[in-house]
């Protein structure tokens, strides 16, 4: 649960007398004689909180209205009467075949296609020859490979890697390779890659809308299997859809069946059937302000991609969804936008890395939904800043519920900041990309506490992380406090979030709080952190602490003289300067660029021991010039 804090001053600043000199450029002096805030400006009235936290929410969506009839029909398929006996139960069942052909409203990736052409899976810059990939799932693959077969997520990338006739031949091949390992459907989920939820329902959904690639063949027996396979897969989906592994698999699974009751023959029960249960689902998977409970951003776009594709089906049999559908992808939108920096690209959250401008503006349109980003984004927990050309993203809510994480992170309080589009501190990210050329040893480390620019205990996270994505106890309520500020003598106004977290409270007896303020000219990030004691735990003796600043890629930092600082040349040739109260060391690190690539970055790292009574840390981060 999230509360609103009453105001409060940051701890003075004992580290006043010092200077830096870095390469000759003017010093930034931290005055001793004043509180942070009062060094900056002056806060307006105290009733005037503009963003105060609140608890997760989840969002409630009615699935569509229906006459006594459609509903008499979906209960009775619900109780597993065969969607012919209640569409035409006079008639035969229909062959199988499809009624429309679908245009998919999302682009593939064409060097990925390409490389399929040439005989290889591409995933994120590794390479699988098609012909060694066991299909039926007894040689494992990585996570982030097997999704990639196994949903077949590829056709769209081969689709856009040339003419139908092109490329239909090597999508025929895959198909019916895959075909002979999976004869036949489990009876529950969970055997092998290719029959969970999540792959099932993704795949079925992409078999219907890349249907042209899959059935233009001369192969007459292929066809057919291809056609009784998704009507298979649908029927598999009906029965056991209530078993996804989370909720974003849950919501594929509905997808695919709905998708299925509009281009199948005597699909309409299966789509009324489909239609509520998928909003239903949405409806459990998404906050009121529109966050998945992942609080992933890859989720969020897997959500929208989901949505965007069944909207496509509907179009191609020339009928309009559900408006409880539309309604929700307008929530998604904002949220994800709230998580761009100034280029467009994404900033490094629960797994996600910095996925490009190109990739987030094509899914943005492809939804159709033309919005800004989120500016209260209240319960998702990520609060955003934008100062001119300078743009915050903070953490401010605690690790999503283990049932729902993916790829979960101890991130709370993390923060990220960029400046006309270059990042100066960021956080690792990639580990929902680990398997492609991020390997996936390193998964578990880029989703600790010190893979994110904060601070850490005894090197010990604020959450447990613990396998397979999931992630244990640790912090489970934050504090947040979100003001804007008047300008005085002279200064711009400013933005101030405070907000704390007690990840640390039941092993070291200590609350970690954090207060950002930045200026509204974008040019300065005056930070504090601080370790309050809580109750009568572990109030004496002393605990390693490790502020930790990644520092953005192409960044070249150098140390002050007095090691309490350095200075930051940026790629675009502007200069920052970072100032702490402590010494300051710089230690390499990894990125994940928007490929998912690793790439060496630095970071500035400060780090001693602290009190058990607790202690606070005040730093600066100003441009000059």
């Amino acid at each position: 649960m999230v509360d609103v804090m009453s105001d409060r001053t940051m701890a003075d600043d004992r580290s006043g007398d010092a200077r830096m000199t870095t390469d000759g450029d003017m010093a930034i002096p931290l005055d001793p004689g004043s509180t942070a805030e009062e060094r900056l400006v002056r806060p307006q009235t105290a009733g005037e909180v503009i963003e105060p936290g609140r608890a997760l929410a989840l969002a409630d969506f009615a699935p569509p209205a229906l006459g006594a009839g459609e509903r008499l029909i979906r209960f009775a398929y619900r109780l597993g009467i065969p969607s012919s006996a209640l569409s035409s139960p006079f008639r035969k069942p229909a062959r199988p075949r499809l009624l429309a052909t679908v245009t998919s409203g999302l682009p593939g990736h064409k060097m990925a296609g390409t490389a399929l052409r040439a005989g290889h899976f591409l995933v994120y810059g590794t390479k699988s020859p098609i012909g060694q990939v066991d299909f039926g799932g007894a040689a494992r693959l990585t996570p982030l490979v097997e999704r990639y077969v196994h949903s077949f997520a590829w056709l769209a990338d081969l689709e856009a890697a040339g003419a139908r006739e092109q490329v239909a031949p090597v999508a025929e091949r895959i198909i019916g390779a895959w075909l002979d390992a999976n004869p036949k459907a489990p009876s529950r989920p969970g055997k092998g890659a290719a029959w969970s939820i999540a792959n099932a329902g993704t795949r079925e959904l992409n078999w219907l809308v890349f249907a042209p690639l899959i059935l233009s063949g001369q192969d007459k027996a292929l066809r057919s299997r291809i056609l009784t396979a998704m009507n298979e897969t649908a029927r598999w989906l009906d029965k056991n859809v209530s078993r996804a592994e989370d909720l974003l698999a849950e919501v594929a699974g509905w997808c695919g069946i709905t998708a299925a009751g509009l281009l199948l023959p005597d699909g309409k029960p299966r789509r009324l059937f489909g239609e509520a249960g998928l909003i239903k689902a949405l409806g459990e998977l998404v906050g009121d302000d529109g966050g998945v409970l992942s609080r992933s951003p890859l989720g969020q776009m897997e959500a929208i991609a989901l949505i965007v594709q069944l909207r496509a089906c509907y179009r191609a049999v020339r009928r309009d969804p559900p408006e409880a559908l539309d309604a929700i992808l307008s929530l998604l939108v904002p949220p994800l936008l709230a998580l761009t920096h100034g280029d467009g690209s994404l900033g490094s959250w629960q797994g996600g890395w910095a996925i490009g401008a190109d990739e987030v503006s094509a899914l943005v349109a492809a939804s159709g939904v033309r919005t800004r980003p989120l500016r209260e984004v209240r319960q998702w927990g990520y609060q955003r800043v934008v100062a001119q050309k300078s743009i915050l993203q903070f953490d401010a809510a605690p690790p999503p519920l283990a049932k729902h994480a993916r790829t979960g992170c101890a991130s709370t309080l993390a923060f990220e900041l960029s400046c006309a589009g270059q990042r100066i501190v960021v956080n690792c990210g990639g580990s929902g990309c680990a398997g492609g050329i991020m390997p996936v040893r390193l998964e578990q480390g880029l989703r600790a506490t010190a893979a994110h620019s904060t601070l850490t205990l005894d090197d010990v996270n604020s959450t447990a992380v613990l396998i397979n994505g999931k992630i244990g106890s640790g912090v489970s309520e934050v504090e947040v406090d979100r003001r804007s500020m008047a300008a005085d003598r002279g200064n711009s106004g400013a933005t101030r979030l405070e907000a704390s977290h007690d990840g640390y409270a039941a092993r070291y007896g200590l609350i970690h709080r954090r207060i950002l303020i930045l200026r509204d000219d974008g040019s300065e990030l005056r930070g504090e952190d601080m370790l309050v004691p809580t109750g009568r735990k572990g109030q004496r003796g002393k605990v390693g602490y490790a502020l930790r600043f990644h520092l953005g890629p192409g960044i070249e930092a150098g140390l002050s003289e007095d090691r309490q600082g350095a200075g930051l040349a940026l790629p675009d040739g502007s200069y920052w300067q970072f100032r702490a109260g402590a010494e300051v060391s710089i230690e390499e690190s990894i990125w994940a660029d928007a490929q998912g690539r690793p790439q060496p970055i630095q970071q500035m790292l400060v780090q001693g021991l602290v009190s058990r009574g607790g202690g606070n840390f005040a730093w600066l981060l100003k441009k000059m010039g």
